[in-house]
């Protein structure tokens, strides 16, 4: 069976952040839960900016306090996902965004890692004082839909988003 872990992005994993990032550049993807990954070429930089948005202090406003994950495959030490945690809601965030935003390589898809990483996260969400986390997708991902309620996530609505143009569903995981 796989092992995984989910740690904070690290120097030791640069060559890797910048292929996941480049992978969903390739396939014209959203790069959900990498926070600003998109607009990071640098992984240095990248690994600087999610420890600042970690801290109230640094955080830039109008964000939140967030933590950022990876999912790695302990046996070849592989970075299979991204997950970012917020700790807290600005307005958009609350209707639309949720606490906990993922993601995975568009090569590693449908194979249970988003359900996994998910799993794995909850109980951080505890250790910050969270008892429910919402999470939201787009209606018609039955992936990432099956990995909320996989976790526990029970439906309570559907929103429609008006930047993106879309649908989302919008699930909650008591913890």
């Amino acid at each position: 069976m796989e092992e995984f872990i989910l740690i904070r992005p690290t120097s030791e994993y640069a060559s890797q952040i910048v292929e996941y990032r480049q992978e969903f550049l390739d396939a014209g993807d959203s790069m959900d839960g990498t926070g600003p990954l998109r607009r990071f070429e640098n992984p240095e930089a990248y690994i600087k900016t999610c420890a600042e948005y970690e801290n109230p202090e640094t955080c830039p406003a109008p964000l939140v306090p967030a933590t950022q994950f990876m999912l790695v495959r302990k046996d070849d030490n592989k970075v299979l996902g991204f997950l970012q945690i917020r700790h807290e809601f600005n307005d958009y965030l609350s209707k639309f965004g949720g606490h906990i935003g993922y993601s995975v390589r568009p090569s590693e898809r449908r194979k249970g890692y988003a359900k996994e990483m998910l799993r794995m996260a909850l109980p951080f969400c505890r250790e910050i004082g969270l008892d429910r986390v919402l999470i939201t997708c787009i209606d018609g991902n039955v992936g990432s839909e099956k990995t909320i309620l996989s976790n526990g996530g029970v439906y309570e609505s559907t929103v429609y988003e008006p930047n993106e143009k879309e649908y989302l569903k919008r699930f909650w995981i008591t913890i």
